[in-house]
Order: C-alpha cells, then structure tokens, then sequence
C-alpha cells in the first residue's frame, strides 16, 4: 500500500505538472504615453490657441502663439543698433570724404608749384653766382628759399596719405567689435520673437490644451500635450521567474478590450528594479510576490488609433 501511495502521488505531481505547462501565460498591464509637453521659454499672454484638443497636427502646425509686443520692439531696436554700428565702421574704413581728399591733393600740388619755382629761380642765380655777378648773400637766400619750399611739400603729402588710410587700426579693430555685439543683440532678439510661437516638432495627436486665450503663461509652462504614436506603448508586470525568459526585442500578442485581433508588439524596456516590493525580509515564499516592469514597442501605424490607460493582456507570441 506504501508503494501505491508513493505511485499515486508522483503520478498526480506530474500530471499537475503538465496542467501548469499547458496553461496559457497571460500578463496584465495597460498601455502608456509619453507625452510631449510643449512650453515657451519666455512668458507672455496667450494671444492664439491654433490647435483643439483631439485634432492631430502635422510637423511644423502651428499650435499657439504668444504676446510679443515688447519682442518686436527690441527687434527693431536691435536692427537700428547694427545699422549704426555697420555705418560706423565704413566711415572708418574709407577715411576722409572726398572734399577734404580734394583739399589736400590742392596743398600738395601749391606747395610743389612754389618748389619748382625756387628751384628755377635757384639754378638762374647759380650761374650769376659763379659768374661773379651777384652776391654770396643773394644766392644764399635763393638757396634756403628752395630748400624750404622743397620740405613744405612734405607735410600736405603725409596729411594725403593719412587721410587715404582711414581710421587707426585700432579704432576699427573696436567698431568690428562693435558690429558684433549689435549682431549678437539682433539675433537675440529675433529668438525671442521666435520663441513666442511654437509649432508641432512630429506628427502627433493634440492630447490636451492647458490654457485659454487671453490667460497669462509662464515661462516654461506647457501650454500643449501632444502625444505622437510612436510614444504610446505596452507597460505590464511579470513574476520574478517570467521576467528572467524575456529579452529586449521579444515579440509579444497585446490583447485589448473591444478589438477583435491581437496586435503585435516587440519588448523594448525591462525595469532593472522590481515593483511594488513587501517591506519584508526575503523568503522562499514572498519572492513570488515580486514583480518587473516591462515596456514593448507598438507599430506608430496602430498605435494611433489606441489610448493611454486602456487595459491589456499580453502573451508570448508562438
């Protein structure tokens, strides 16, 4: 009777057994969104709400735009400062206008007059000199007069050529610098007007709408929810033993209420961290309420036609 218990019993345990294997493996879960919250750096009245909660935008829809009075202020101020700045820098880089060009070459060529007259009337006097006809003195006097009239050239040609090179190397290495700034300050302040409107960055679903027009939004608060299909996905639990057979890139059978087929999903995420943990010392028998996060990867195409919160069931695919 011994041994036709001992039969019994490991007849019973392995059919068990075979009950245990043959059931299917089902995990709960339901499907999650990530969405894409997008905000205004700068604050400002919402002056135009373009989209509605429910409709779906495209890449580059506009969806709200801000007050940007003061922006398009600064904007032109901007604009004004550079053009400064630029004119400027040209004055420097042409040096002085022509009028004064115009004067100068003048002075140049009256002094090059009186120079070439005292050097003839000098060379005339010169061989009186020699001939005995005129005095040392006078021929002397001749001499200096030249000479002077020859250095008198100099200073009218170096003003000419000063006034030809512009400004100091300095002073336009300061009004370069200046145009940069103002550049800087302008393409600052057309970011800002930029930034007052903000458009849809993908495809995506309007999944909610946060303010109304003629509210008040700070900067940084998000005004849109979009939620793209590509950021909807599968989040289910798993016990400790189911989590060690799965793998990133699995597939899985999603299984949702009210749609006929099962869509198939790919595991694309598992928590290193187990879930929902008993604050109790581990044991062989409170291991089995362990639990592990897993996330799987829709197809964008099904994914738009799904909701964030809708339960699931999801199995191995055979």
């Amino acid at each position: 009777m011994r041994m036709f218990a001992l039969i019994l019993a490991a007849t019973l345990a392995v059919f068990c057994t075979g009950c245990r294997e043959r059931a299917s493996v089902g995990w709960q879960g339901y499907l999650e969104g990530e969405f894409v919250h997008v905000a205004a750096p700068l604050a400002g009245r919402l002056d135009r709400l373009a989209v509605q909660r429910g409709s779906r935008v495209t890449r580059g829809t506009e969806l709200f735009v801000l007050e940007r009075a003061s922006e398009f202020a600064a904007q032109r101020e901007s604009a004004e400062r550079l053009r400064a700045a630029s004119a400027r820098l040209d004055d420097l880089r042409k040096g002085s206008r022509p009028s004064e060009l115009a004067a100068l070459e003048a002075r140049v060529a009256q002094a090059g007059a009186a120079a070439d007259l005292s050097r003839r009337e000098l060379e005339r006097l010169e061989s009186l000199f020699k001939s005995g006809t005129i005095a040392a003195s006078e021929f002397d006097r001749a001499r200096l007069t030249h000479e002077g009239n020859a250095r008198a050239i100099e200073e009218p040609a170096a003003q000419l050529a000063t006034a030809r090179l512009g400004g100091r190397s300095d002073a336009i290495a300061a009004a370069e610098a200046e145009v940069a700034a103002a550049t800087a300050a302008r393409e600052r302040a057309d970011w800002s007007v930029a930034q007052k409107t903000q458009a849809a960055a993908q495809e995506a679903l309007v999944y909610d709408t946060l303010f109304r027009e003629g509210e008040f939004v700070p900067a940084a608060t998000p005004v849109v929810s979009l939620l793209p299909a590509e950021n909807l996905k599968v989040r289910f639990f798993v016990s400790e033993a189911e989590f060690a057979t799965l793998k990133a890139g699995d597939p899985v059978r999603v299984t949702i209420t009210g749609r006929a087929q099962a869509i198939s999903a790919r595991v694309s995420y598992l928590s290193p961290r187990p879930e929902f943990t008993p604050p109790i010392l581990y044991n062989r028998d409170n291991r089995a309420k362990l639990v592990f996060m897993i996330e799987a990867a829709l197809d964008p195409e099904i994914a738009r036609d799904l909701h964030p919160g809708q339960p699931v069931e999801v199995t191995p695919a055979r």
